[in-house]
C-alpha cells in the first residue's frame, strides 16, 4: 500500500475502513474539548459504551433478588463464566473446552506453574525470555526458590544478540537444545511487552516437545491483539489479563487455557478450589476433589460477576466486528504507523527515533517501541501536552499502540504531526 503523510489520505483511509463505526461504541478521552491520539490499548483498553448498561443489569438482579440471583437473575450468576469460553476460543484459538475466565493473570500463572513446573533433580530449569514483564519474573524466581533451586541457576534467560533489540527465533530455538536436557518449562510472553515482539509461539512449543519439556505462555500483550492458535499449536498452557486489548476494565478478570489433553487428566497435580469441583455433586460439600475434566477444574472461587459483566461487554463487541478484520485493520493502522515515524525521522535528517519492535508483520501486533535517541523524556511530555496519551518505559523508550477497534488512520498522522512539531 502506498502510503501517505497528509491528513487527506488518513481521512480517506477511515473512510474506507469497514470497522470505522465501532470507534463510537467506545469512550474517547478528551483533551481540549476534542478526542485524545489514545495509543495506550497496549496498556488499559478504553471502556465500550455498554459496559455500564451490562454492569448494572447484574447490580440491579442483586438489587431485586439477592442470593436468588445465582439462578434467578437475567444472566443467572451461578453459571456465568460458562458464556464466554465460545468467544474467547475464537480470540486465542482453542477448543471451547480448553480455556476459562477466572482470577488475575499472576494468580492464573501461579496455578498453572503448580501444575506445569514440577521440577527434578535432572529437570528444573526454566527457560523465558530476558527483561520478561517484572510480575512474570517474580513469580518465576519464588516458584523457583519454592521447590529448593537457585533462580540464578534455574532461570535462563534468552537475550537479544549484542547490538539488537529483539531475540532472534534461532537463539530462542537453540538455548532450548542446550539446556533440553535440564529444563522442565519454556515460558515466555507471547509479546514482549517492553519492545512488542511476537514470539514464534509455535516452533517455541515444538522445540520444547522435543526436549521433553512442557511449553506455556503469558499472553497479556497477545490476546486481543494477535492471531492466536493455541490448540493446533499444541501449546500446553496459556494465562492472560482482560484489561489491556480486551477492554474489560482496570484488574479485570483474566483467562487461561489449558490444552485438552491436559484438561482431561483430572489427576493433574493443582492447587484445588470448590468452583473447580465436579459441577452434579459440588453442593454435596463432601472431601476429596473431584476436578472438572475442562480447563474450568482449575477454577478455585465462584465467578466475580461484576468484573465479568464488563468483561462480557467488550468480548460481544469483539464477536462483532470478527477477528479476521480486526487483525487486516491492526496491520494497516501498525504499518502506517511505522510509516510516519520513518518520515519523522527523515524531515530531521539524523535518526531521532529508534524503532525496536520487528518490522516485520507476523513478529508484531498493535505496539511499536520507540527507543529516543535524544529528548526522550521531552518529547513525551510534549506528547502528552498535546493531546497524545502514550506510555513511557524507562530508560527511554516510549510504548504507542494503535487498536483496530477504536483508533484511526487519523489518530496515526496527527501523532506523527505532533511528534515532528516537538521535534523541532
Amino acid at each position: 500500500m502506498e502510503f501517505q503523510n497528509k491528513l487527506e489520505f488518513a481521512r480517506t483511509m477511515d473512510q474506507k475502513d469497514p470497522l470505522r463505526e465501532f470507534r463510537n461504541r467506545f469512550y474517547i478521552p478528551q483533551h481540549g474539548g476534542q478526542d485524545c491520539v489514545y495509543f495506550t490499548g497496549n496498556s488499559l483498553g478504553l471502556q465500550p459504551k455498554t459496559t455500564s448498561q451490562y454492569v448494572q443489569q447484574e447490580l440491579d438482579d442483586w438489587a431485586k433478588m439477592g442470593v436468588k440471583g445465582h439462578f434467578n437473575a437475567t444472566n443467572p450468576w451461578m453459571p456465568y463464566h460458562e458464556i464466554f469460553p465460545k468467544q474467547l476460543s475464537k480470540i486465542i484459538g482453542c477448543k471451547e473446552n480448553e480455556v476459562v475466565v477466572m482470577n488475575s493473570l499472576t494468580v492464573n500463572l501461579h496455578l498453572l506453574m503448580v501444575s506445569f513446573y514440577r521440577p527434578t533433580k535432572a529437570r528444573y530449569k526454566i527457560i523465558c525470555e530476558a527483561k520478561a514483564f517484572p510480575s512474570d519474573q517474580y513469580a518465576f524466581e519464588t516458584q523457583v526458590a519454592y521447590h529448593g533451586y537457585d533462580p540464578a541457576e534455574a532461570i535462563v534467560e534468552v537475550n537479544p544478540r549484542e547490538g539488537e533489540q529483539i531475540i532472534r527465533n534461532e537463539d530462542i530455538i537453540s538455548a532450548i537444545k542446550q539446556h533440553g536436557n535440564s529444563t522442565a518449562l519454556v515460558l515466555f510472553g507471547g509479546v514482549n511487552y517492553y519492545n512488542g515482539q511476537y514470539f514464534d509461539l509455535e516452533s517455541i512449543t515444538n522445540a520444547a516437545h522435543v526436549v521433553g519439556a512442557y511449553a506455556g505462555f503469558d499472553l497479556a500483550h497477545a490476546a486481543g491483539n494477535v492471531e492466536l492458535n493455541l490448540h493446533d499449536w499444541d501449546i500446553d498452557f496459556a494465562c492472560w489479563c482482560s484489561y489491556k486489548y480486551l477492554n474489560s476494565g482496570p484488574g479485570g478478570v483474566a483467562g487461561v487455557y489449558i490444552n485438552e489433553k491436559h484438561a482431561v487428566d483430572t489427576t493433574l497435580p493443582r492447587f484445588a478450589g470448590w468452583w473447580g469441583y465436579t459441577k452434579g455433586t459440588r453442593f454435596k460439600m463432601e472431601k476429596g476433589f473431584e476436578a472438572i475434566p475442562t480447563a474450568e477444574g482449575w477454577q478455585l472461587s465462584n465467578a466475580p460477576i461484576l468484573s465479568m459483566a464488563a468483561h462480557k461487554a467488550s468480548l460481544d463487541i469483539f464477536d462483532e466486528a470478527g477477528m479476521k478484520r480486526l487483525h487486516e485493520k491492526r496491520r494497516h493502522l501498525s504499518d502506517y504507523l511505522l510509516f510516519i515515524i520513518d518520515y519523522c525521522n527523515e524531515q530531521t535528517g539524523e535518526k531521532i527515533i529508534d524503532v525496536i519492535t520487528p518490522r516485520n508483520e507476523k513478529e508484531r501486533g498493535c505496539q511499536v517501541s520507540m527507543l529516543m535517541m535524544k529528548k526522550g523524556r521531552d518529547i513525551f511530555d510534549g506528547l502528552t501536552k498535546q493531546g497524545v496519551i502514550a506510555d513511557w518505559r524507562e530508560p527511554n523508550v516510549i510504548r504507542v499502540a494503535p487498536v483496530p477497534l477504536y483508533n484511526s488512520f487519523e489518530d496515526v498522522c496527527k501523532f506523527g504531526s505532533i511528534v515532528n512539531r516537538l521535534i523541532d
